[in-house]
């Protein structure tokens, strides 16, 4: 299948490109950036070079039509919704990495992003990218609202506690951190190497924009409305995120119960990995990998569950998960071109 990728010089787009070379059905035949057009990709990225000669584009709707099947969009949010409804007109398939079609509301679209939605009448038909949860919907869907990082990591860690209807998942806490190419690769002086080396710091705090959506699929899971209090912080690493979850359960649960809910809500996922009760999950064994490693421990005596989730936040937790959700719209086994273990050290 012939794919393109219409904002391919950013970090995702940089992913996509090293993942999509091993995809044993796929090649990518158009690649945009508008403000690197005409320059190549291995200029950009040496350590692409098997794209040797391939040029980024303008991006043209006829032109992206005529040359691929399918198209991951890795725009940031407000241009994607300008280019994703010419591309569904023109019968391509669509796997969009940005933030928006996320969320199934304008209204709080607009809230957290301070933008009118353009496209607004595809929220209600995108199927949000987090196969673990939507794998069946994702398969039929012409368009796939791919999670943010964050969201992919705290859903995860907490989603079996959520449709169990445990009732601390109303207030749990999620306290996460992430490497600095989690910012993208514009210039910025939070990721400035003088600014971020030897620190960690919280930021956004009680307005980051990925909170509705922890908040929207959470709900979704229980039944409920739900809130999360999530607080995210810069630590001076490249790649990686590690979601650490609180959650009340109350004095009356088990560290059976919750094992059990675990392995029954992840039992035909291949890409969550269980460290269970008492081992909890590091960074640096998923980088470059799309795995996500949970582990959690239960304090009986205070009726609380910390729970862990590590993924690789341009892997799992961006284009190794649109690539999963590509496999799924095709048709094809979910890990297709995906099974590559973590590098360590």
């Amino acid at each position: 299948m012939k794919a393109g990728i219409i904002g391919a010089s950013g970090y995702t787009g940089a992913e996509l490109l090293r993942i999509l070379y091993s995809h044993p059905e796929v090649e990518v035949t158009y690649v945009t950036a508008h403000t690197y057009a005409g320059q190549k990709v291995t200029d950009l990225y040496p350590h692409l070079h098997k794209y040797a000669g391939i040029k980024f584009r303008v991006f043209d709707p006829d032109e992206a039509l005529s040359e691929a099947a399918f198209h991951f969009i890795a725009l940031p949010h407000g241009e994607a919704m300008n280019v994703v409804p010419h591309l569904l007109e023109g019968g391509a398939r669509i796997a969009d990495l940005s933030a928006d079609y996320r969320l199934s509301s304008q209204e709080v679209y607009t809230r957290w992003y301070g933008l009118e939605h353009t496209s607004a009448h595809l929220l209600a038909e995108a199927e949000y990218g987090l196969p673990e949860i939507n794998g069946a919907l994702i398969a039929e869907a012409r368009l796939v609202a791919v999670p943010g990082c964050y969201p992919t990591a705290s859903i995860l860690a907490l989603a079996p506690l959520a449709k169990a209807g445990l009732p601390g998942i109303d207030g749990a806490i999620v306290d996460a951190k992430s490497g600095i190419s989690g910012a993208g690769r514009s210039l910025s002086l939070a990721a400035h190497f003088a600014q971020a080396d030897g620190s960690v710091k919280p930021y956004n705090v009680g307005m980051h924009r990925h909170t509705p959506e922890m908040e929207e699929v959470l709900s979704s899971l229980s039944g409920g409305e739900k809130e999360v209090i999530f607080t995210p912080h810069l630590v001076p690493m490249s790649r990686g995120i590690l979601a650490t979850c609180y959650v009340r359960v109350g004095a009356d649960a088990s560290a059976a119960e919750i094992a059990g809910l675990y392995e029954a809500f992840y039992a035909d996922c291949p890409f969550v990995v269980l460290l269970g009760d008492g081992s909890f999950p590091e960074t640096k064994a998923v980088a470059g990998s799309n795995y996500c490693h949970i582990g959690w421990h239960l304090d009986e005596a205070r009726g609380v569950v910390t729970v862990a989730a590590a993924i690789d936040n341009l892997v799992k937790g961006a284009s190794g998960q649109a690539v999963q959700c590509m496999n799924l719209m095709q048709g094809w086994s979910e890990d297709t071109g995906l099974g590559a273990l973590g590098i360590f050290p």
